[in-house]
């Protein structure tokens, strides 16, 4: 399966691995701050082992660069954000996060195409 796409393949099964080493950490060694964070942080974690399942189909759509592009930051912006905030307790980049969820959105259209 080389293309312009192949390389989204590899992020998303590498993507997948982080997403589990997290939900790893998030179940035996994270503090949270409080209930909320724990949530949170599920919650995140949930998204990113969906959106790395996602980015492995990438290369089997038309458009692959850009649905990869779109998947990948918004993966990132989306999950990174809430990762933060359910582990330091902080919202100062919450605003990231609809950015983040939209990048997702066209992500998906992208596949579609």
């Amino acid at each position: 399966m080389a293309g312009p796409g192949a390389a989204f393949r590899r992020l998303g099964a590498l993507s997948g691995a982080g997403a589990l080493g997290l939900a790893s950490y998030g179940a035996h060694g994270a503090q949270f701050p409080d209930a909320y964070g724990k949530e949170l942080f599920d919650t995140s974690n949930k998204h990113h082992f969906l959106h790395s399942l996602a980015l492995l189909a990438v290369p089997l759509c038309r458009k692959p660069v850009w649905a990869g592009l779109l998947l990948a930051s918004g993966t990132t912006l989306f999950c990174t954000t809430f990762y933060y905030q359910a582990l330091s307790g902080d919202p100062s980049f919450q605003n990231l996060a609809p950015v983040g969820g939209s990048l997702l959105f066209f992500g998906w259209l992208a596949l579609a195409l």
